[in-house]
């Protein structure tokens, strides 16, 4: 079969176009909603962006789409998500970053360790698997699904594995998103302080921001920025793997060789994604003040919009019987380890005294 990348752009617009309209109409019924709510109660409670997610969710969960919906679902999931990533840039200055101060960076590093360590600890302790023990660790304390892609073939992870991770953190990512804003809530926490959890603790960029929106601009501008720095933790964290895994990659197990992933270093565009290059790089050109401010706001509402259709295309992912396909003790490995690095970050956000 002919790859995607392979193919002539109007026959790979063709394929994309039922699964980006049906992301779209998504789209378009949670600003329906969104607008609903703000007539009835003077304020939107729930935004268009989680919305979005539960819609496509709910759609998912009902109704098992055909594979000509696929490329363009995908192709919203991951090509306008990391458009609208490389936009958000626009909206962080150095300043911004600078006001974080060195500790929070230090800070995030270490959280991120830490997590690691202690999940694949709990992992060990239910007896899960070396390596699917590895994959809850990383993919809940770096970046969920794109962690455990570039962790996979460094320890040579099997395919079922992979699979099951990865599901349960598309189910559980959506759970975190929608209940976090109620925890933020509760602890009475400033924009800074939500804004700095929901980065340290929400699996993706975009539910980062989904997350934050509700406690306003400044959480979703310092959510994103604690996550991007999250993110940048991928790429030590597969070398130091590749260097301490090696017996673990030349064990056989009990799955044939066909059935695992390529094995060895991921590629460098796996540890540090483009669109991060892109974000850090409008980051660098607003504080130059090299773009137009005529076009910061334009640029803000295009990021926005393509995150929501983003968010509606991880909603039409998601089926929430997937939890209840999988074994009792993997899900209680990853309900503990996202426990373990929400403890975690709301100690080393206590310790930052941020206001």
């Amino acid at each position: 079969m002919t790859s995607f990348a392979a193919q002539p752009p109007a026959a790979a617009i063709t394929r994309i176009i039922p699964g980006l309209a049906l992301c779209v109409a998504v789209t378009a019924a949670a600003f329906v909603l969104q607008q609903g709510e703000q007539a009835l109660f003077g304020r939107a409670w729930l935004e268009a962006l989680v919305l979005a997610i539960m819609i496509g969710t709910t759609v998912r969960t009902l109704w098992t789409p055909s594979a000509r919906w696929f490329p363009g679902i995908g192709f919203s999931a991951k090509i306008l998500l990391e458009l609208a990533v490389v936009l958000l840039g626009a909206s962080i200055s150095a300043a911004t970053i600078m006001a974080a101060g060195p500790w929070l960076l230090i800070g995030i590093a270490a959280t991120v360790a830490a997590a690691i360590i202690c999940s694949f600890a709990i992992g060990k302790l239910l007896r899960l698997p070396t390596r699917m023990a590895l994959l809850i660790a990383c993919g809940n304390s770096i970046c969920g699904n794109s962690a455990i892609a570039a962790v996979a073939p460094v320890i040579g992870a099997d395919g079922d594995d992979v699979a099951a991770s990865i599901g349960f953190t598309a189910v559980l990512g959506v759970a975190v998103v929608l209940g976090l804003p109620v925890l933020g809530v509760a602890l009475h926490m400033s924009g800074l302080q939500y804004g700095a959890l929901a980065g340290l603790t929400v699996y993706a960029v975009p539910q980062v921001i989904a997350a934050a929106a509700p406690l306003g601009a400044t959480a979703v501008q310092m959510g994103t920025l604690v996550k991007l720095v999250r993110v940048l933790m991928l790429g030590p964290v597969c070398v130091i793997l590749s260097l301490t895994t090696a017996g673990l990659r030349d064990e056989t197990g009990d799955t044939t060789t066909d059935q695992r992933p390529a094995r060895g270093h991921p590629p460098l565009h796996h540890l540090v994604p483009w669109f991060i290059l892109g974000f850090l790089a409008l980051v660098a050109l607003r504080s130059c003040n090299l773009i137009p401010h005529a076009a910061l706001a334009p640029m803000g509402t295009a990021a926005t919009l393509l995150t929501v259709v983003s968010m509606a295309a991880l909603g039409l992912g998601v089926d929430v019987r997937t939890v209840a396909q999988a074994g009792g003790r993997v899900t209680t490995a990853v309900v503990l380890s996202l426990a373990v690095l929400g403890t975690i970050s709301l100690t080393l956000i206590h310790m930052l005294h941020l206001a």
